[in-house]
């Protein structure tokens, strides 16, 4: 059985996590010349809720129901038949899938969405246990254990593609029985192998988590904060005194000195330094407005170049803008570590977190390593609020004196 997701409901304003599988379902009603089953999707959710197509409602109960009276089949009918004889030590093959067995893997799913141990985990729990404590209760209860996971997924629950589960199979078998009936006779040192084979599992986890702690070392801790979404704004009625975080935004009227050259917005600069021609660089400079610049700039003729040089000259050109505007940086950097959403609709969606399935956001991403780079710039900088207005006066004002001593260098070769 394959799951798919992950997909949700809405319950009382709250997100419901869910996943979802192919099922084949018999509705009463269906044409003489039309197959018994049809395909249909079911839904299964975290708080046991199952959903069988899109509006019946039931839980795991009420599947087991619709399993037993045919109306929910796991396989089209031609599919369902196995071998009588087949041999079960040497088989690579699971378990044939049974109602009861789905349902297991069903509640496993419930258990995980819900964020409970699914039978793997308890299994993986009593396999640790026996290791600490060899005896023969430990080894009953891995066996329940064992017997606890779905049939249909046992013969590869230790995820080993080799071996499957036949380590565990040896385990769970008292000694002089066969494994699986046509399996070898268990011994005693084939137990103590299976053990050595799990006792050097948990090395080897051990090991890699240990070292993906040094490798990961500098991974944020705790959740994420919710981030900072820069909306396009109109002002029918001209702009308000204190427009926000508006300036963070690329069309918000803050002259910058980029290259040697001087623009009214970030945009005026952006598609005048796209285009090929002089006087059009020129000419969408002199726009009005930074729409006009940018629509100016999409009819000019490019730079052969541009796309391999325009994140660059839009990282040199918002560096300029909060080196040069310290109460523009004290905004910016007020977003603390929050990531930053760069929304609309008038700029391409190379540059915006475009629609719910988001896109490449760039903007966004740039204004986060310039809000990096203004931090770094005043080592004793900390804290999520982000900072006061005379600390990111300051570092802007550094920033800024950096930049003049170099000759803006950074900004010329974004230029190039």
């Amino acid at each position: 059985m394959t799951w798919h997701g992950p997909t949700f409901r809405i319950s009382d304003g709250e997100q419901i996590d869910g996943t979802w599988c192919l099922v084949w379902r018999r509705y009463d009603l269906i044409a003489e010349d039309r197959p018994d089953h049809h395909p249909e999707h079911l839904f299964v959710y975290a708080d046991g809720r199952v959903t069988p197509g899109r509006f019946d409602s039931t839980d795991l109960a009420g599947l087991g129901k619709l399993l037993a009276s045919g109306e929910i089949a796991l396989d089209p009918a031609a599919e369902r038949q196995w071998p009588a004889d087949a041999p079960k030590w040497k088989s690579r093959r699971p378990e044939p899938r049974t109602d009861g067995s789905f349902l297991r893997e069903v509640a496993d799913e419930i258990a995980r969405l819900a964020g409970r141990p699914t039978s793997a985990d308890l299994l993986r729990e009593a396999v640790r246990a026996h290791l600490r404590e060899t005896t023969e209760t430990s080894r009953a209860q891995l066996r329940d254990a064992y017997l606890a996971v779905p049939a249909h997924r046992r013969v590869y629950v230790l995820g080993d593609m080799e071996r499957q589960d036949r380590p565990l199979r040896i385990l769970t078998t008292d000694i002089g029985r066969a494994v699986d009936g046509d399996g070898p006779v268990v011994t005693q040192e084939m137990h103590r192998s299976a053990l050595d084979y799990f006792a050097a599992v948990d090395d080897a986890v051990e090991r890699a988590e240990a070292e993906g702690t040094a490798r990961y070392a500098d991974e944020p801790d705790g959740a994420p904060r919710p981030p900072v979404v820069l909306r396009e704004v109109v002002y029918p009625n001209g702009k308000p005194a204190e427009p926000g975080d508006f300036v963070l935004r690329n069309d918000h009227e803050s002259p910058l000195t980029y290259a040697g050259r001087t623009y009214p917005t970030v945009l005026h600069g952006y598609w005048a330094l796209s285009s090929a021609d002089p006087a059009d660089h020129d000419r969408i400079r002199a726009c009005a407005t930074a729409r006009e610049a940018q629509e100016t700039g999409g009819r000019a003729a490019r730079r052969a170049d541009w796309p391999a040089v325009r994140l660059a000259v839009m990282a040199g050109l918002l560096r300029a803008k909060f080196e040069q505007h310290p109460r523009f940086a004290e905004i910016l950097l007020a977003t603390g570590e929050a990531g930053i959403h760069y929304t609309g609709f008038s700029e391409a969606p190379f540059w915006r977190a475009d629609g719910p399935r988001g896109g490449p956001n760039w903007t966004g991403r740039l204004l986060e390593l310039v809000r990096s780079e203004l931090r770094a710039a005043s080592p004793g900088r900390a804290g999520p609020g982000g900072p006061g207005p005379q600390a990111a006066a300051r570092t802007a004002e550094t920033a800024l004196r950096a930049a003049t001593r170099t000759g803006s260098q950074t900004g010329e070769k974004g230029g190039a």
